[in-house]
């Protein structure tokens, strides 16, 4: 078998078996007024982080989960735009889309506001979604990509970036590596179906998104995912996983190269009230202004002895200088 057809094998049997912790989840689902979410969906809670981000859910958006697995989020993301076929799910494993129908069904029992018309599952993959160009507001992804070799993995996101309207965003999250994987991790098919030696360091990973052409990327949150012991794994070191959450929107990229927000900041300290570098940042003085990684580099290098640039807090949500 290819290691896709792995992947499937394995999806379609914990679809009929769920595993209770598969992905080991570091955050709960998200809390919502009014929102219960069956048992059995968030047994099949087959993720590493969160892609429902609700700042990003205003005015009702059209949104296209590639991946449906239990059916969870998609009904997260339902509780946003409540309307017939507002959410897309493209699931390409029988057992899965067949699990997440029932799922959805009770959901439909158990919160009044939903109707089962408001997520249409359809059969489909990441490298072929089944949808028009341009035609979606947000593309979102659960601890899947991480499962694709490279190559595959410019494919899926080349995908994603077709069926965006410009400014849409892709809301992801994956496993990433703190080192490069060894090879003889990365060929166990069944521990890169499980999530465990797919992942790229986040260097790569956010390479790997600017090259399809988004512009801009903000991180959501970055949290410990899972540890590769040396004995189990066969490894010299042990080697942690970290899981992230991240949104990334379809703009142009600009000359300069994308921006990447990470949470950090640029604080003037010199003389003057307000300093202006004459190139759209304007920082007062005193008052810590958000800036992406590369404008943080650039002002650093521009006033050393009257700039303070704060560390990543791998977690941003909006507003600042750039």
């Amino acid at each position: 078998m290819t290691y896709l057809e792995t992947v499937a094998q394995f999806y379609s049997e914990v679809a009929q078996t769920p595993q209770v912790g598969l992905c080991c989840v570091q955050s709960s689902p998200l809390q919502l007024p009014g929102l219960k979410i069956p048992q059995q969906m968030q047994e099949m809670n087959y993720g590493c982080g969160s892609t429902v981000h609700p700042t990003e859910l205003a005015n009702q958006p059209t949104v296209l989960y590639v991946g449906v697995g239990g059916g969870l989020e998609a009904l997260q993301f339902a509780y946003f735009s409540r309307r017939p076929g507002a959410v897309i799910a493209v699931e390409p494993i029988e057992a899965m889309r067949e699990a997440a129908a029932r799922n959805l069904e009770i959901a439909a029992q158990e919160n009044p506001w939903f109707d089962v018309s408001f997520v249409e599952i359809r059969a489909g993959d990441a490298f072929n979604l089944p949808v028009a160009d341009a035609s979606v507001d947000v593309v979102a992804q659960n601890c899947l990509f991480n499962i694709f070799e490279p190559e595959d993995l410019t494919r899926a996101l080349q995908e994603a970036h077709r069926i965006l309207k410009p400014g849409g965003r892709l809301q992801m999250s994956d496993p990433i590596a703190t080192r490069s994987i060894p090879p003889h991790l990365q060929q166990d098919e069944r521990l890169r179906a499980m999530c465990l030696s797919g992942a790229l360091t986040y260097e790569e990973y956010i390479q790997r998104i600017i090259n399809v052409g988004f512009g801009q990327i903000e991180i959501r949150a970055r949290r410990p995912y899972r540890l590769l012991d040396c004995q189990t794994y066969h490894l010299q070191e042990h080697l942690l996983l970290e899981s992230l959450d991240s949104v990334s929107f379809k703009v142009p990229i600009p000359v300069d190269g994308a921006c990447v927000f990470t949470g950090k900041t640029a604080i003037y300290s010199g003389l003057e009230d307000v300093f202006d570098d004459n190139a759209g940042h304007i920082l007062q003085k005193g008052v810590p202004a958000a800036v992406c990684d590369k404008t943080a580099a650039k002002l650093a290098a521009l006033l050393p002895d009257k700039l303070i640039i704060t560390n990543s807090t791998w977690y941003y949500t909006g507003g600042g200088c750039c």
